[in-house]
């Protein structure tokens, strides 16, 4: 099995791809575990999550070079999430 990760010729590319694995698999953990969230904040990061998740899964396993996107909000949108669903845990548990 090919993987993409080369991190002495694109460490750009091969971290993007870690990160992003890692931002989605975040996101699925916070679906799952909903820390107080509504069901369709969960819902949303279900999406989200496995969108990443997916598309790293496709840049490591199944791209074979060409052209690919860089989407900058993969860094920003879990923390977002992530920080939105812990404050809403810390409010419900307050109350």
């Amino acid at each position: 099995m090919l993987v993409n990760l080369d991190f002495s010729a694109e460490p750009a590319f091969s971290w993007y791809v870690v990160l992003m694995a890692i931002s989605g698999i975040a996101m699925l953990v916070a679906a799952a575990t909903g820390l107080g969230s509504t069901a369709r904040d969960r819902l949303l990061y279900a999406v989200v999550g496995l969108g990443m998740s997916g598309y790293a899964f496709y840049l490591l396993f199944i791209f074979s070079g060409g052209t690919y996107h860089m989407f900058f909000f993969v860094f920003l949108l879990p923390i977002v999430l992530l920080s939105r669903a812990i404050g809403t845990f810390f409010r419900r548990r307050k109350a």
